[in-house]
């Protein structure tokens, strides 16, 4: 049980599968000698809204393995078409959490902070079914890159749209564009019966599954953050993170 500083049990769910189409088993990946997913359940321990983190999966590989290092797991259905999915299998199994934080796999490096910025959202606000992140985006070649999915909000702080595309557009100069990180939050309640709403023509075409949240009118509160998702998709990810590892144990050890 992880120790938390909240009285709502928020439950941490890292959906985790083997196959993929880039980096099949890249799960299992080794990162500075641990496994990509023992990197993200460690990091999830130390995010004090979390109650409970358990990791996800359909595979008995992924599941021996995480088994080995510690970690509350549960073996989920093979038929599942989306992480979403996975996440309220066993949000169904866990009456008792009334919040349930969608936590990526592949991101060995997510920010402890960022997921409780993203918790408190719900717990702030008891009207609010989901919430996720957003970054203010830096670098001008990922405006246009469609692999950087795009959000607006309103002035209170509620996503409007998501998008591929660069939004809003720039007719005067000087926008500011952001980024959707995609970590998710959702109320029990709401995210059990996220599966069965309609998919609307927008998720369609974008190919973003939160649409669905927003065509049929639910609102989806958006926290900013400093955090810089950096997902693992390829072996030359891996690579990358594992250089950017390496370089931060570097400076520490010469700080010490």
């Amino acid at each position: 049980m992880v120790s938390s500083s909240v009285p709502d049990k928020v439950l941490g769910v890292i959906p985790a599968r083997f196959q993929s189409s880039r980096f099949p088993g890249k799960a299992l990946a080794l990162l500075a000698s641990k496994p990509i997913i023992q990197h993200v359940w460690d990091r999830c321990l130390r995010a004090t809204t979390l109650s409970d983190v358990i990791i996800a999966t359909e595979d008995q590989r992924i599941y021996t393995e995480a088994r080995r290092f510690g970690a509350n797991v549960a073996m989920t259905s093979p038929t599942h078409l989306s992480g979403t999915d996975r996440v309220a299998e066993v949000a169904a199994a866990h009456p008792d959490a009334t919040v349930i934080v969608n936590i990526q796999g592949d991101e060995p490096l997510i920010d402890p902070a960022a997921i409780d910025a993203a918790a408190l959202a719900l717990l702030k606000d008891q009207s609010l079914p989901m919430a996720t992140l957003s970054k203010r985006i830096e670098r001008v070649d990922e405006i246009t890159n469609p692999n950087v999915v795009k959000v607006v909000t309103g002035l209170t702080g509620d996503a409007i749209f998501f998008s591929r595309n660069p939004i809003p557009y720039d007719r005067a100069g000087g926008a500011v564009y952001y980024k959707h990180i995609g970590l998710y939050v959702y109320r029990r309640d709401f995210l059990l019966a996220y599966p069965g709403l309609p998919v609307g023509p927008l998720e369609k075409v974008e190919c973003l599954e939160q649409l669905r949240a927003l065509e049929n009118r639910y609102r989806i509160g958006v926290v900013e953050t400093d955090y810089e998702s950096l997902g693992v998709d390829t072996p030359e990810d891996l690579e990358t993170v594992s250089a950017m590892i390496a370089a931060a144990n570097l400076e520490k050890a010469s700080t010490n």
